[in-house]
């Protein structure tokens, strides 16, 4: 008969130490009858994880497709870009039934009367331009929408939308601009400096545009906007970009930024909306910027942009506006940032240099050889030009001129001794 041995029980042994501490912590955080979650809940939880997950997942997919356009040729930007060269008539433009026949409709626009070039202003170029490679005939270059760039908006719904340029329950915008608003305009242009602000967070935003503007604001206002911006949000970065913006309600259900919803019509093969410029002009050192026109073609009612002097972008159908299917009654130019502190001190983020305009040329930023283009289809200065600033202490505007047109510094730290 064999003999039965006693166990050995030694409980100094790391392994059953260990074991009796596991079997310890079980009993006290989930004791069989009284876990607050059960088995059953754990595994729904998990499903329904799973299922919000796919369905953001195919959500993505199906906005990135809506977005980016088949592509006859990818260029690599240096800065980062995916760059698709997409044929002309499968661009967003044309998504919108009503715009279909825009792209039979190419006739060349009634250039203004009365530009002037400034051989003394340095040009900042696009800098998916620096790979030597360019887009074939027949196509235009759009900049590609990655996952990341819809994962970082509100919502993928909200992509490319903005509210509006003024305050929001979480945000505040902030303005040093210079404007009219009594008269008939059809057009405006300006020479636009160049600089690489600082934001305080990735939040927030900091822009140097032409607004032009019809209608009351509020649900009625159509708004074009062109300029360049930093928005990391947007693009992921903090590379001042070429950037637009158009609406027919107020910034409500219509427009977008770029070419990201139907609506500007591109005809150019050589620019990128949204695509990052460079150089940017430096404190105490060269300075450099770009040249922008928007203007109502008399025949088409189309408003077009150009680029620098008179290379055409495209344009923006007149069936996309009510107030500014005739004309603008109000034309805006300066620099804007978004304030998104609700409480505490002032942001921040700088507008243009983020030095005040009382420093002057090569410190501050600036606006120059502004113009607005009349009835007569022909550029005019400025009449009785009015300056909105919303906080002087933080941002600020000083008008003057430039070889007899209209010109100004602007801008400002933020925060600061004076702007808490």
């Amino acid at each position: 008969m064999p003999t039965l041995t006693k166990p050995n029980m030694n409980f100094s042994s790391p392994i059953i130490f260990l074991f009796l501490h596991f079997l310890l912590l079980v009993s006290l955080v989930c004791p069989v009858y009284s876990s607050k979650i059960s088995s059953y809940q754990l595994v729904n939880q998990t499903f329904l994880q799973e299922q919000k997950f796919h369905k953001l997942k195919k959500a993505i997919a199906t906005r990135l497709q809506q977005i980016n356009k088949p592509a006859v040729k990818t260029i690599q930007s240096p800065d980062g870009d995916i760059i698709d060269c997409v044929m002309f008539h499968n661009q967003p433009a044309f998504d919108n039934p009503l715009l279909k026949e825009e792209y039979k409709q190419m006739d060349i626009p009634e250039i203004p009367k009365g530009h002037y070039q400034d051989d003394n202003f340095n040009h900042s170029s696009q800098l998916w331009r620096l790979s030597g490679e360019s887009c074939p005939d027949g196509t235009i270059p759009i900049r590609r929408t990655k996952e990341e760039d819809l994962l970082r908006a509100s919502s993928i719904s909200e992509f490319g939308k903005k509210t509006s340029d003024f305050e929001t329950n979480d945000e505040k915008f902030e303005y040093a601009v210079q404007y009219v608003s009594a008269g008939e305009f059809f057009g405006a242009t300006a020479a636009i400096n160049l600089w690489a602000p600082r934001l305080e967070t990735k939040n927030e935003v900091s822009a140097s545009k032409i607004w032009v503007a019809a209608g009351d604001a509020g649900q009625e206002s159509n708004t074009i906007e062109v300029g360049w911006q930093v928005e990391p949000l947007l693009y992921g970065d903090n590379l001042p970009r070429l950037s637009m913006y158009w609406t027919n309600d107020g910034y409500g259900k219509t427009g977008c930024y770029n070419l990201l919803c139907s609506g500007f019509v591109q005809t150019n093969k050589d620019i990128v909306i949204g695509g990052a410029i460079g150089p940017t002009s430096t404190y105490k050192g060269p300075q450099f910027g770009i040249i922008l026109k928007i203007w109502k073609d008399p025949t088409t009612r189309n408003w077009w942009l150009t680029y620098d002097y008179g290379t055409l972008v495209g344009y923006w159908p007149s069936s996309l506006f009510t107030h500014l299917y005739y004309l603008a009654d109000e034309i805006q130019f300066g620099g804007i940032i978004s304030n998104r502190r609700s409480t505490g001190s002032h942001t921040s983020t700088r507008m243009g240099s983020g030095h005040f305009p009382y420093e002057g040329f090569a410190k501050a930023a600036f606006f120059r050889d502004i113009q607005v283009l009349d009835l007569n289809n022909t550029l005019v200065p400025l009449s009785d030009p009015k300056t909105l600033i919303s906080f002087p202490n933080c941002y600020d505007l000083e008008a003057g001129m430039y070889k007899g047109r209209n010109s100004f510094y602007y801008g400002g730290p933020g925060k600061n001794y004076k702007c808490l």
